[in-house]
């Protein structure tokens, strides 16, 4: 496959080179133009732009939807002392006294609210607050004695543009109790590289005011999630320089750089500290004034806090890790033990031996033949060469290679070369090891059985008696099968895994196998009568041309 592709791209470098030979040298200077803008463009995107989670938060949404999705409440009822009225905007009046009226009334386009029988009220640029004020005292002047009750009971339609660095500039036409959140939700989206802490808001009026939108998203903060207005142009600048964050704090990342901002504001934007940072030095990496050379200074948080260090553009804050803190030293003990599952170790202290006089030692069914002891170094091993052979067919296989092949493959990972049986039947202090976290004990049900394989009449279990040899076992098994390699039979050890030909096994012990092969199937006839006749065919060309050369030279 590799080479088919390696010729492939020589055959289309060939074709691309013998067209390339038939431009003028103007195209060939326009096409160099091409290929530096575009290798430009790409060096341009790979600046590093930031990446924490919220920025996930505006997606694209489709353009039928976007105009037609209008949420018409974003917090419940509305804020009166924060929402403005205006054209459009609808309002229930009562008044009780001797007379009870009530009217349903809408601001007209020049911003004003006529009441009947009392007159005309301006509500240009007022709260909805101020507008009751300025109702309940226009009223007061005609009815004496009356209660009057004031509600907005239907908002109006705004227009307002989402410009700048955002995926389609566009105006929308949105309710009037609309916040920042609701015109980006209802947009096509902002950029990758859109500045979220840096959102400009330009009134009617010509008034300004930036907006960090992201301490809305992840704070709550509605101070940065503004009440939009009739008219408002909202703008969003695009990124250009950043800072970053790494380590023990709740939201890592690179984020947008915001001139007059502390390393102790960005670590609290960033999350605060995990419990497990050290916080009595970090780390605040600073490059020099022309931007070359970088330097490391360190603090404590409350130093960062009282000094109110201020971050600069391309700045990085590590926050390391406290070590060795909250670490968890278990081993777990299964099988047969009285009480198996999970024991508490001292680092670089507590044995084997131990732990199991813990877990009350061993059932009276336990092998201690087959137990084992298994570490998780925490790092995989990667064999290429295991990995290489795996792939082969064994007559593709050098004898070495086949041999390393089937070590490697009853090589048990982690496995902790430990005498169960000298260590506590025998009492050798040299046999108990000193445990790890994560270690695992397991101790298996004795196997007082002989697993019999492969071509004997009755395969299955036996069980076990010391006395008997492999031929025994084979008999009591019901002997051979038909098709049973008698001079081939192996014994496969419970504890190592190793073959041994039966020939060479003087003692059996319980768990072994014993495995007699299959005598490999005898050829097809046909395949023996169409080489019988390849051959005899061979031959008679052979005989014939013996004959021609006697005959030829006898002439």
């Amino acid at each position: 496959m590799l080479a088919k592709w390696l010729n492939k791209g020589v055959h289309n470098c060939i074709f691309l080179r013998n067209i390339f030979k038939r431009f003028t040298e103007l195209e060939k200077f326009f096409l160099l133009l091409i290929i530096l803008s575009v290798l430009l463009s790409q060096s341009l995107f790979s600046q590093n732009f930031p990446d924490y989670k919220e920025r996930s938060f505006a997606g694209k949404m489709d353009s039928v939807i976007a105009q037609n999705y209008m949420v018409e409440a974003t917090d419940g009822s509305v804020n009166p002392k924060e929402y403005i009225v205006g054209p459009g905007d609808k309002l229930f009046i009562s008044i009780n006294g001797v007379q009870d009226l009530s009217f349903n009334l809408m601001i007209n386009q020049e911003g004003f609210l006529f009441i009947p029988k009392v007159g005309a009220v301006d509500l240009r640029n007022s709260t909805l607050a101020d507008s009751k004020e300025k109702i309940d005292s226009l009223i007061n002047k005609y009815y004496k004695n009356v209660d009057v009750f004031i509600s907005l009971v239907d908002f109006r339609k705004i227009k307002v543009s989402l410009l700048g660095d955002v995926n389609k500039p566009s105006s929308y036409t949105l309710p009037g109790n609309s916040r920042l959140i609701d015109l980006i939700s209802n947009s096509y989206g902002l950029s990758k590289t859109s500045n979220y802490r840096n959102i400009k808001i330009i009134g009617r009026d010509s008034s300004s005011k930036a907006y960090d939108f992201l301490k809305y998203l992840r704070f709550g903060d509605k101070n940065n999630n503004p009440m939009l207005r009739e008219g408002d142009a909202v703008i969003v600048d695009k990124v250009d320089e950043v800072v970053s964050i790494r380590g023990e704090v709740k939201y890592p990342g690179i984020y947008e750089y915001i001139n007059g901002e502390t390393v102790s504001d960005f670590i609290k934007l960033a999350g605060g500290f995990l419990s497990k940072a050290k916080t009595d030095s970090i780390e605040v990496v600073k490059f020099d004034p022309i931007g070359k050379n970088q330097k490391s200074y360190y603090y404590s948080f409350n130093q960062l806090k009282e000094k109110n260090i201020l971050l600069n553009k391309q700045d990085m804050i590590l926050v390391r890790e406290i070590p060795q803190y909250y670490i968890d030293r278990f081993v777990k003990v299964e099988g047969w033990v009285k009480y198996p599952g999970y024991y508490k170790i001292i680092e670089d202290k507590t044995t084997l031996k131990e732990v199991i006089e813990e877990a009350g030692g061993f059932l009276k069914d336990a092998s201690l033949v087959d137990a084992s002891l298994f570490r998780n170094l925490g790092t995989v091993e990667n064999d290429p060469e295991y990995d290489r052979l795996k792939e082969m067919q064994r007559k593709d296989m050098t004898d070495d290679e086949y041999d390393y092949f089937k070590a490697k493959s009853r090589q048990r990972k982690g496995k902790v070369v430990v005498d169960f049986n000298a260590l506590f039947i025998n009492n050798d202090e040299s046999e108990d090891v000193v445990l790890k976290n994560g270690d695992v004990i397991n101790v298996p049900e004795a196997k007082n059985y002989i697993i019999m394989l492969g071509q004997v009449i009755n395969p299955g279990d036996i069980i076990y008696q010391k006395n008997l040899k492999v031929e025994d076992y084979i008999r009591m098994a019901g002997g051979y099968g038909w098709r049973a390699e008698t001079g081939d039979v192996r014994v496969i050890r419970a504890n190592s895994g190793e073959w041994v030909y039966a020939s060479k096994v003087d003692q059996l012990y319980p768990g072994d196998a014993i495995w007699v092969p299959e005598e490999p199937p005898a050829p097809k006839f046909w395949d023996v009568f169409t080489t019988s006749l390849q051959v005899v065919g061979q031959l008679a060309a052979i005989v014939a041309a013996t004959v021609a050369v006697v005959v030829a030279s006898r002439k």
